[in-house]
């Protein structure tokens, strides 16, 4: 067969790695798809000294490549959902090549839109490596559960926020400080809003959802909190309740429609989810026929991240094609969202207040005028006249009664901080 010809636009940290898997495992993918894989042209505002690019045509406008260069295959790895990585992409499915990307950001904005040229154009748009670098879980929810009817699917989607996460847990240091070191270790970005902020996550989280409930992926619909509120102290209460706290994307069947919510999560600490530390992600999906399935891996950097783009280049290579989300593009449902007020779980609260009697018969008073039901108090230590460091945990209940309650109690004279609350996952 005639050699598969690639082009890539972005030599970053993955294109770089995208490169340099192709040269070194060259024989070894040929043997598995009878086809040489071969770069034919490639495209960065400047060329890397470090990469083996010798003899491959250069553009510095990926525009140009996308539009002129001969190639079978795009390899999209600039990142951002629109400008420069959205035009090249729509200009390769336009002329009927074949597509593949890393970009969540992208899919998540415009992947029922791209789905649809690609099918068009008889081509193909993959982007396993959009989703936790190097675990093949598209593929996973697109094929390999294909069977099932999934009733959820959860995880620890971005590597830097858990990595934070577990260093608090181990160090017992703030979230400010442990940030800093992220970014000097190169985990964290020096603008870190995207991960921190939970952004990162709902844009992999809408991806996971139009694969598992064959939805029109649609970003606007996930609730998103990030992790900066967490402390220190909540990383020590949880493990005196007996969880971790992790930031979590999850998607789940509801009577009311699909929830899609990331937000930080106290999970118990022997849950499969619990125990997944680091940089590394993981990720749930749970089926009516086969259980509870779980992938763990790296879920970013240069070979992982590289290894998910090659597994969508092999399939091309070999003539292996699924459509985009599973279904055709025409057939993905619109996303009826579940309300986050219409959530119904257990919540962990921390409060700051006033050391003087009459506080807590407050606090009960508000829990009780809503409805929700205390499980435990902790108060550690006495300070009359002072603050102290409250913790409540609550039985299941409705999200819009909590924050009622949370509104009632922020109110109280002696609650002088706004309270901090965690919503508990029962994995």
């Amino acid at each position: 067969m005639d050699d598969l010809k690639i082009a890539i636009a972005g030599l970053g940290t993955v294109g770089g790695g995208t490169v340099t898997l192709l040269r070194q495992h060259a024989d070894l993918l040929a043997a598995r798809t009878g086809r040489r894989l071969r770069l034919v042209a490639c495209a960065a505002l400047a060329k890397p000294a470090n990469l083996p690019l010798d003899g491959v045509p250069f553009f510095s406008d990926a525009r140009v490549m996308a539009r002129d260069a001969d190639y079978d295959v795009l390899v999209e790895l600039i990142g951002g959902a629109n400008g420069i990585a959205l035009d090249v992409v729509t200009a390769a499915l336009q002329r009927g090549k074949n597509v593949v990307t890393a970009n969540k950001a992208m899919v998540a904005h415009h992947g029922r839109a791209l789905a649809e040229l690609a099918e068009q154009s008889d081509a193909t748009f993959g982007f396993e490596a959009a989703v936790a670098g190097g675990i093949p879980v598209i593929k996973a929810l697109r094929e390999g559960l294909a069977a099932n009817r999934l009733s959820q699917v959860y995880g620890i989607l971005n590597g830097t926020c858990n990595y934070i996460l577990t260093t608090m847990r181990e160090t017992g240091r703030e979230f400010g400080d442990v940030l800093a070191e992220a970014q000097s270790l190169g985990y964290a970005e020096a603008d870190p809003s995207f991960d921190i902020d939970g952004i990162d996550t709902a844009h992999k989280l809408a991806i996971l959802t139009s694969l598992a409930f064959g939805t029109v992926v649609d970003f606007s619909k996930v609730h998103v909190e990030g992790i900066r509120h967490v402390s220190a102290f909540d990383i020590r209460a949880a493990e005196e309740l007996g969880y971790r706290i992790k930031l979590l994307g999850i998607a789940r069947r509801t009577d009311g429609g699909i929830e899609q919510r990331v937000h930080p999560c106290m999970v118990p600490i022997r849950s499969s989810i619990g125990c997944v530390e680091g940089v590394f992600n993981a990720v749930v999906a749970e089926g009516d026929f086969v259980g509870r399935t779980l992938f763990e891996g790296r879920g970013a950097g240069a070979t992982p991240t590289a290894s998910a783009v090659v597994s969508d280049i092999l399939d091309i290579a070999a003539g292996r094609r699924t459509p985009t989300f599973g279904l055709p593009a025409k057939l993905l449902a619109p996303l009826k969202a579940a309300a986050i007020e219409d959530h119904r779980g257990a919540f962990y609260i921390r409060l700051t207040v006033l050391d003087r009697p009459g506080v807590f018969a407050d606090i009960a008073a508000a829990l009780r005028d809503e409805e929700v039901s205390m499980e435990a108090i902790i108060q550690r230590g006495r300070a009359p006249g002072e603050t102290v460091p409250v913790v409540l945990t609550v039985h299941d209940t409705l999200e819009r009664a909590m924050m009622r309650a949370i509104e009632r109690i922020a109110a109280i004279e002696a609650v002088v901080e706004p309270p901090h609350l965690i919503r508990i996952e029962a994995f």
